[in-house]
């Protein structure tokens, strides 16, 4: 079976848009129209926006079953968005609604489990590509390996993480919809062609990205390990908090200059 089913999806036009239901909800709730940041940070950990929130000063506000706060005390175009849940259905489609709200650019940031044996827990992995082993992506692209991240962006990280002397690494990363579902021999074979991450929304964001033409970059911290063929768990490890704060950190920076 092909994917998507039907063999004209790429060339028809979707019946409504993310900006139909944002004018729907505007209708709706005319008291909460709000300018969203033009940039945003996505984020999937619970913890870090306790910590964001704890650490600066902030507007927040509810958004499509999310919460986004604005980082009001260093620029009004900066925002980090969370506990709107993960996975790549979840990811796109609250970023689809940004987009109709007019942001312009989008950072990823997450963990991730490694597949490399020299990349450890709290290690920080920027990701320069993602093989598309899920199934949102494929209704914005055609069928290829990878999705890839906009360079621009992602020379914006690299090199603010050059500057700061943190240590990082660069490479691809697999993102998979079934988690419970990885096997020794994809991690086997993935860890021959050099893969270091595994998560879940990268490939997607990416695609979603090149199809609505904004800049989508992805970082993540490592909080679980697979190189060695048995599940090692660590989210709950000092280094993988750390790590976390780290690449907002840098995302901030990045969306500060």
């Amino acid at each position: 079976m092909k994917f998507p089913n039907h063999p004209e999806k790429y060339n028809s036009k979707p019946l409504f848009s993310p900006k139909d239901l944002q004018n729907y909800r505007d209708f709706r709730d005319a008291g909460n129209i709000f300018d969203c940041p033009e940039n945003i940070i996505l984020c999937y950990s619970r913890g870090l926006m306790i910590y964001v929130g704890e650490n600066y000063e902030v507007d927040e506000r509810s958004l499509a079953g999310g919460i986004l706060y604005s980082l009001t005390e260093l620029s009004d175009s900066v925002g980090i968005l969370g506990n709107f849940g993960f996975g790549a259905p979840a990811a796109v489609t609250i970023s689809e609604v940004l987009i109709a709200m007019g942001v312009k650019k989008i950072i990823n940031i997450g963990v991730a489990g490694t597949l490399q044996k020299h990349i450890d827990i709290g290690d920080i992995v920027v990701c320069d590509k993602a093989i598309r082993d899920e199934g949102t992506s494929y209704h914005y692209l055609q069928p290829v390996t990878y999705a890839y991240p906009d360079s621009r962006l992602i020379k914006q990280i690299t090199e603010t993480l050059d500057n700061s002397g943190t240590k990082y690494f660069t490479g691809p990363s697999w993102t998979t919809d079934a988690p419970y579902r990885e096997t020794a021999a994809e991690v086997l074979k993935y860890q021959e062609e050099g893969v270091l991450t595994v998560e879940m929304e990268a490939s997607a964001l990416f695609a979603l990205g090149k199809y609505r033409n904004i800049e989508v970059g992805a970082l993540f911290t490592i909080s679980d390990s697979l190189a060695d063929l048995k599940w090692r768990p660590e989210f709950h490890s000092e280094k993988t908090a750390k790590g976390l704060e780290m690449i907002f950190e840098i995302s901030l920076e990045v969306f500060s200059r």
